[in-house]
């Protein structure tokens, strides 16, 4: 190996190191607020990049009826709750919210479609469309739950996994799609090609990073969801809605994911199973943070990237084996220097 494949290696590493730390964050950001293991968070980033290419032939999927579906459903759960707690005045704003918006979001996608709008508005569509199966998931499957065992919520998020992989399937096909290049220039550095894509994907990538730490830290919201992920009982107690915090953070995790699906479709061809693969090594990232620390879960998804990259030279017929055996010494590491206890009951 010389200087040049070392060079070609780490950007290709640094470019998916970029987007396995959207995944981690997305993973991290949902446990600490939900207790919840987003298993399908690999299917949000699949169907992103599945509408999108929907979208450059003029069609708008099947997820439109599930948007419409769920939201519809979602709509009916709230009206029994507004009932049952004798909470009438609240019933409009919850509906405009859980079904009001979600239809209007169908609607556009459906209507748009065919009319094979320019890239960035096609882009906008599939990361609406997609972010709103977020809150909307949230409140169908996990809500009821919401005081349930880490293992329990697990269960339901492998369940609900198996069940987007079969949507995907029947609302994409087995046929996997491409989105085109947001540039297909390059330059040269040295004796180095630097794809015009690649820095695009980094930059998208360090740019949400940033937008993620300004809304948590300079916004009321988003103290909200530090709140809750820090103390989930003395967030309740400030008057900080608990539902409110799970919906908000399943939008910005869906959103997350669905920007990732955005971002590799023009690199690799993906079908309707392959976010999941994909999201493991956002979760291996994950992981190694702690499921808790956005910083080092970052920093362990750009390793993961680098990994993956220079094993492809290697030993490509092992990478991912050797990624995911990353896993066991982080898992090991942890086990001895952390205090186990019993999940406390709040």
């Amino acid at each position: 190996m010389d200087l040049t494949i070392a060079a070609l290696l780490t950007q290709d590493g640094i470019t998916n190191g970029a987007i396995y730390a959207l995944l981690a964050l997305a993973l991290v950001l949902v446990f600490t607020v939900t207790r919840v293991i987003l298993v399908p968070s690999g299917e949000f980033v699949s169907w992103g990049t599945l509408t999108l290419a929907g979208l450059q032939l003029g069609k708008a999927s099947g997820i439109v009826g599930l948007v419409v579906g769920m939201a519809v459903l979602a709509a009916v759960m709230e009206t029994w709750r507004c009932i049952r707690a004798r909470e009438l005045v609240r019933l409009p704003r919850a509906l405009a919210l859980w079904c009001g918006v979600p239809l209007a979001v169908a609607t556009l996608l459906a209507f748009a479609a065919p009319m094979r709008l320019p890239l960035p508005f096609q882009v906008l569509l599939t990361l609406a469309a997609v972010t709103a199966l977020g809150p909307l998931l949230y409140r169908v499957a996990y809500q009821p739950l919401a005081e349930a065992s880490v293992l329990v919520l697990l269960i339901v998020s492998v369940a609900l996994h198996f069940a987007m992989v079969g949507l995907g399937l029947w609302f994409f096909g087995a046929e996997g799609s491409r989105t085109p290049a947001f540039s297909a220039a390059s330059f040269r550095v040295g004796s180095v090609t630097v794809s015009v894509q690649s820095l695009l994907v980094v930059g998208t990538s360090v740019a949400l990073i940033g937008a993620l730490a300004l809304f948590f830290g300079r916004t009321l919201h988003g103290k909200a969801l530090r709140a809750t992920a820090v103390n989930r009982a003395g967030a309740r107690l400030c008057g900080i809605s608990p539902e409110f915090a799970g919906a908000l953070t399943f939008a910005l995790a869906a959103l997350l994911c669905a920007f990732c699906g955005v971002l590799i479709g023009p690199i690799t061809t993906v079908y309707y199973d392959s976010g999941f693969l994909i999201s493991l090594k956002g979760f291996v990232g994950a992981i190694i943070g702690g499921l808790t620390s956005y910083p080092i879960a970052a920093a362990g998804s750009l390793l993961v990237g680098l990994i993956e990259s220079f094993s492809s030279f290697w030993a490509s017929a092992f990478k991912e084996v050797i990624v995911f055996t990353l896993i066991i010494p982080v898992l090991l590491w942890r086990s001895l220097r952390t205090q186990h206890h019993e999940e406390e009951e709040e």
